[in-house]
C-alpha cells in the first residue's frame, strides 16, 4: 500500500473545495417539493395564528385556497429573467415551489381568515366562531 504525501497547502485547498461544494450539491437528487417551509401554529382565545417561514418571496406569488375544510397554502416560483451583463459563479438561493394543507374544524370562522406577508413570514389568522353565551336563568315553578 502506498501513501501519497501531500503538501499541507494542497490538503487545505482540497478540503476547502470539498466543503464549499458540499452545500451547493447536497440534495440535488431529491424531488422539487422535497423541502417544505417550517410552520408555527399558535392558539389564542380569539383564534389560531399560523406562521409560514418563507423568506425571499413575493406576496403576489402565494396562493391561499379554502375548499370545504381544507386550507391550502402554495407558492409557485416565477421564471427569473437573467441579465446578460454578468455571469453567476455560484447559485445557492433556491426558492422552490411548495404546497401545504391544513384541515380546519368547525371552530374556524372561514369568512374572517386574514393573511399578510412581512419580514419573510406569511402570517394567517384563523378566527374562532363566537359562541353564544347563555346566561343562567331561574325558572319559577307554578
Amino acid at each position: 500500500m502506498t501513501f501519497v504525501k501531500q503538501h499541507p497547502a494542497q490538503v487545505n485547498n482540497m478540503l476547502h473545495e470539498l466543503l464549499n461544494a458540499f452545500p451547493s450539491t447536497w440534495g440535488k437528487d431529491f424531488p422539487v417539493n422535497h423541502s417544505l417551509p417550517p410552520v408555527n401554529i399558535h392558539e389564542t382565545n380569539e383564534g389560531f395564528h399560523l406562521e409560514v417561514n418563507a423568506p425571499g418571496r413575493n406576496k403576489e406569488d402565494f396562493k391561499i385556497k379554502l375548499e370545504k375544510d381544507l386550507l391550502t397554502i402554495s407558492y409557485e416560483q416565477k421564471e427569473n429573467t437573467t441579465d446578460s451583463n454578468y455571469k453567476t459563479i455560484r447559485r445557492e438561493f433556491q426558492y422552490k415551489g411548495f404546497k401545504r394543507s391544513f384541515s380546519l374544524d368547525d371552530q374556524i370562522q372561514v369568512d374572517g381568515i386574514q393573511a399578510k406577508y412581512e419580514n419573510g413570514i406569511l402570517k394567517l389568522f384563523l378566527p374562532r366562531i363566537e359562541k353564544a353565551v347563555i346566561s343562567p336563568k331561574e325558572i319559577t315553578v307554578l
